[in-house]
């Protein structure tokens, strides 16, 4: 199998069917309206979240991804909701963009995949304005150490399929090891199998 086709042509479609699935539209529900002003948003991918804009409280929607091939459906998704969206194909570690340059940082479902989340995460806190807000929904590691031990067996052969997604990184670490305060943290399992389900939702804000 050659990793690049794969890459091209099958995994943005499978993951837009994955991401697409409507107990994953309500855990967007829950995050993506709250965005507001200037808004970045973190791996826009084939442009699901477009439709759950409120688009009375975004005057500007900036959307980074470095899989280009993800951003024809993105495209048209943003043209059916209306807004308009500057797309930019590039990863989030070095976001070539001022400093306080936004008022929302949305991210859903893209921290997993993201090589150095860590320096990913410190640009966003960089281009936030003050009083700004991270808004996320992302899935990670689980409480239980039995689901635990699944994530780290299923690790080795669902990241090459998945695009790179890690099962197990953990969430509200990374947040707070970038400078992220975390008021308002949600965490549950989703239905289906646990390894895959458990998820972490908020907003972080940088003090």
């Amino acid at each position: 199998m050659s990793s690049s086709w794969y890459d091209r042509f099958i995994l943005p479609r499978a993951l837009d069917i994955a991401c697409g699935l409507p107990m994953i539209g309500r855990q967007r529900v829950l995050v993506v309206p709250l965005a507001q002003g200037r808004v970045l948003e973190i791996g826009v991918g084939t442009g699901l979240n477009m439709r759950y804009y409120d688009k009375a409280r975004v005057s500007r929607i900036t959307a980074l991804d470095p899989a280009l091939e993800l951003h024809p459906l993105a495209r048209e998704r943003i043209a059916q909701a209306g807004l308009e969206v500057e797309l930019l194909g590039l990863s989030a570690e070095q976001i070539p963009l001022p400093e306080a340059s936004f008022d929302t940082v949305l991210m859903t479902y893209t921290l997993c995949t993201i090589p150095d989340p860590l320096a990913a995460l410190r640009e966003m806190r960089r281009v936030l304005a003050p009083g700004g807000r991270l808004l996320y929904c992302e899935h990670g590691r689980a409480p239980d150490a039995s689901v635990r031990r699944w994530q780290e067996r299923l690790q080795p052969l669902w990241g090459p399929l998945a695009g790179g997604c890690h099962l197990g990184r953990d969430i509200p670490a990374l947040l707070k090891e970038a400078g992220f305060k975390l008021p308002d943290l949600h965490t549950r399992y989703l239905p289906g199998p646990r390894p895959f389900t458990f998820h972490y939702w908020g907003e972080a804000v940088a003090p």
